[in-house]
């Protein structure tokens, strides 16, 4: 009768900003794009990665999300660090807490991201 699991995260994005999105997290964090129901498919993006499912929508008066933020498991997180230098994601790292290492990127469009690899 409670709460048994999260769904998905969505995040928002500017309107038309979906081919940035896909370049980002299909390009950048390795995730999938999967469809979406047609009713929904005009705007936005879904994507997936492991048990994840983040839904991009969006918003006319978008504000980045720069404290609220999703805390996306990766494998390898030093791998993926140079990844993101390379490609000149601002990375900034995050106190340690334990048991991850963990570090902080904003997506294109300013929201906030935790990425996070358990030790």
């Amino acid at each position: 009768m409670g709460v048994i699991g999260l769904d998905h995260v969505q995040l928002a994005i500017p309107a038309n900003g979906e081919a940035e999105a896909r370049k980002f997290y299909v390009g950048l964090l390795e995730m999938r794009e999967v469809p979406k129901p047609a009713t929904l498919a005009p705007e936005g993006c879904w994507f997936e990665g492991g048990s994840l499912r983040l839904h991009i929508g969006i918003d006319r008066e978008f504000r980045p999300a720069m404290k609220a933020h999703p805390a996306l498991l990766v494998d390898d997180l030093a791998g993926l660090r140079t990844k993101l230098d390379e490609a000149g994601v601002t990375v900034r790292d995050g106190e340690a807490i334990e048991g991850y290492t963990r570090l902080f990127i904003s997506d294109p469009f300013g929201n906030r991201i935790e990425l996070m690899e358990r030790l």
